[in-house]
């Protein structure tokens, strides 16, 4: 009777042991196809809901056709195929205001490239299959066009940056008109005065480069400002001044820079055309003739301002060999350990850019400068507390901060 009954049981159990059957493939639901907005054109975007079956193994097709629905099936064109546990609206680069659908949507946009051109204002019908082994359900295809947008609301952070950074910029040239601002010391530019009177006092010339790049960098921008500070020094004491110059517009801009100087200092006479002069635009040999001039006039005071390669440590070590006073300052990392290696003072990075408010000591450049220094304190900020939420979530588990995770990521 015990063995009946064990046997019986058993039976009874067999078929929640084997194997279960698959769930049954569904085909995409909540199919939208919107045109992407905050485009220029040429796109669309394809939004449907998620499914139960979404794995690594199911797969989901996208599928085009040009000018409305087709009469023959075989009309529709595969664009591309993934994993239908990929591409989700929470993983998309868009803003977070500007998403359409829900997080957990799936989300593909179809545009220009790779056999595809859409225009704009013509109808093209889209779906969506899935397909799962040899299975494949198609969703009912939706009808929709590609439109330029006026306004690129992704941007909007940008746009609310920009003003914020310029309020505060403008809030602090306001502040420096009315009292003083301190400014960190900065050694290389309290030599100036120094390496310009060394020369005086030797009765040899200054001498001074502006870099390798042209007027559209930033550091040339910067040398050929400081340059005005250097030349009007110059003019005071009645110091020669050379100008060796790669590109001939920054020679130029330099040239009524230094006019400018000679006439403020109340010494117009003295000013000369060929202070500033063009060598060649070749590296090499730009450096070849500049060292012929530093052991034949021997300066004693060398300024390195603006951006600079290879040649940085033959002009330096050229100009240390004749005991020059010599001060740099670039942008250029990968040069600054040679400079400040071969040269009394350097200044890195940014110190070059905050040079001309440093020896003009004029209120908008000081402002300016607190400005930018604020803006930086702000951005600092936003990183510091995204790292410290984002740290929390992972450790709590939670995605309580994922609102803010996701507002501080699209502020960058």
């Amino acid at each position: 009777m015990l063995h009946r009954l064990l046997i019986l049981a058993l039976v009874t159990c067999l078929p929640t042991l084997g194997p279960q059957p698959a769930t049954a493939q569904t085909m995409p639901q909540q199919l939208r196809v919107i045109d992407t907005p905050s485009d220029g054109g040429g796109s669309l975007t394809v939004l449907w809901a998620p499914s139960p079956n979404d794995s690594a193994t199911a797969k989901y097709q996208i599928l085009l056709h040009e000018g409305g629905l087709p009469q023959d099936p075989a009309a529709w064109k595969v664009i591309a195929e993934f994993p239908s546990n990929t591409r989700y609206v929470r993983g998309g680069k868009s803003a977070w205001w500007t998403r359409s659908g829900d997080p957990g949507d799936h989300i593909f946009l179809i545009k220009n490239g790779k056999g595809i051109e859409l225009k704009s204002s013509q109808p093209y019908a889209v779906t969506v299959a899935s397909l799962n082994g040899q299975e494949r359900l198609i969703a009912p295809p939706v009808v929709a066009s590609a439109e330029p947008n006026w306004m690129n609301w992704n941007q909007l952070n940008n746009l609310v940056l920009a003003l914020m950074f310029g309020a505060i910029v403008f809030y602090a040239i306001g502040l420096a008109k009315r009292k003083e601002i301190f400014l960190r010391r900065i050694p290389g530019l309290d030599a100036v005065d120094e390496a310009i009177g060394r020369a005086t006092e030797l009765g040899k010339p200054v001498l001074y480069m502006t870099g390798a790049h042209d007027m559209n960098d930033p550091a040339t921008i910067a040398a050929a400002i400081i340059l005005g500070r250097v030349a009007k020094k110059a003019a005071s004491y009645e110091t020669e001044l050379l100008v060796p110059h790669r590109e001939p517009i920054t020679m130029a801009v330099c040239q009524e820079i230094t006019k400018q100087a000679y006439m403020e200092a109340g010494k117009p006479d003295l000013f000369k055309e060929d202070a500033n002069f063009f060598i060649t635009s070749d590296q090499f040999s730009y450096t070849a003739a500049v060292d012929g001039i530093m052991l034949r006039r021997k300066p004693a005071a060398n300024f390195f301002m603006g951006s600079y390669f290879a040649e940085s440590l033959l002009l330096t070590e050229t100009g240390a060999s004749t005991g020059a006073i010599q001060i740099a300052g670039t942008d250029s990392d990968h040069q600054l350990p040679f400079f400040v290696t071969t040269c009394d003072y350097t200044l890195i990075g940014e110190e070059l850019y905050a040079a001309s408010a440093y020896l003009s000591k004029e209120p908008i450049q000081i402002g300016t400068l607190r400005g930018q220094d604020l803006g930086k304190a702000f951005i600092l900020s936003v990183i510091g507390i995204g790292t410290l939420l984002a740290t929390i979530a992972v450790i709590t588990g939670n995605s309580w901060a994922q609102p803010l995770l996701d507002l501080f990521k699209d502020l960058k």
